[in-house]
């Protein structure tokens, strides 16, 4: 389905993409860790076309995703639906008109300038939202919304897309423990029901292990590991990120559980 070949990105003198290479022959939950600088948001970017490559070749589905222009380009954006960590949502429109924005790639321009919808778009972006959990909160701003819930908001415009991929980059770093989880099943079943290939920049380590088919490790731009969660061991997680022998997985946790034992500890060694 989707062969990247030798996929490159140089900033003058700086490579932060380095012939990166690997194919997924089906759909697949993916997670890319690394440390800041890996070169991971600028992969994502390439693949959606945000962020033109340098060189190399990235192919979905025998088509030349680098070669597209225009038109073909636009529809190349909405089969690869983008999430990001600050969610892009409008902050002052309610919330379904934020979903219905996911539709805007195939809509005229008058269309745009006057925010008309189809009937049938409300009816599914609402049908989203419920999906989601968050239908009740389809007339409010964005802006009166949790974190958790603005993330939700802006899977749901990614699903408007009807995309076949979708990529997250670092859809969780912003959220608590708890809003964490929500986001990261929401996305989990997505991939699960809808058969939608899911690649997510991660944080975290017991995360990508918990909802990812697949881990690709980058380090200064390069792929160091690529494997099922079960290889990705503390030896290798240290080489990935490029830790020492004092390397805790235990402070990047977000495992509800882990937390509030960690809050609990905290508490109790605290002065009264």
């Amino acid at each position: 389905m989707l062969v990247v070949e030798e996929l490159t990105k140089r900033f003058g003198a700086n490579t932060a993409v380095d012939a990166v290479s690997f194919t997924v022959d089906q759909p697949m939950m993916i997670g890319i860790i690394g440390r800041s600088g890996a070169g991971k948001s600028t992969f994502l970017r390439m693949m959606n076309r945000l962020t033109e490559a340098s060189s190399g070749m990235l192919a979905f589905e025998g088509r030349d995703v680098l070669g597209l222009s225009g038109r073909a380009r636009r529809a190349w954006q909405s089969d690869c639906a983008m999430i990001f960590q600050q969610f892009n949502l409008v902050p002052r429109m309610d919330v379904v008109s934020n979903v219905l924005h996911g539709t805007l790639g195939r809509r005229s321009t008058l269309a745009t300038l006057f925010n008309l919808f189809p009937r049938e778009d409300i009816h599914r972006a609402i049908d989203i939202l419920d999906r989601l959990g968050i239908a009740e909160h389809g007339p409010k701003r964005a802006e009166a919304l949790s974190g958790g819930q603005q993330q939700r908001v802006a899977i749901a415009r990614a699903l408007m897309q009807d995309p076949k991929i979708i990529l997250a980059d670092e859809p969780i770093a912003s959220l608590d423990p708890m809003n964490a989880q929500t986001v990261m099943e929401a996305l989990r079943r997505i991939h699960e029901e809808d058969g939608r290939m899911v690649i997510a920049n991660l944080h975290t380590l017991d995360t990508a292990r918990r909802y990812c088919d697949r881990v690709i490790g980058m380090r200064d731009g390069r792929i160091v590991f690529d494997g099922t969660p079960e290889q990705l061991t503390t030896g290798v997680a240290r080489d990935i990120y490029g830790a020492g022998a004092d390397f805790s997985e235990e402070a990047t946790s977000t495992e509800i559980r882990d937390h509030a034992a960690r809050t609990h500890t905290a508490s109790m060694a605290a002065p009264a």
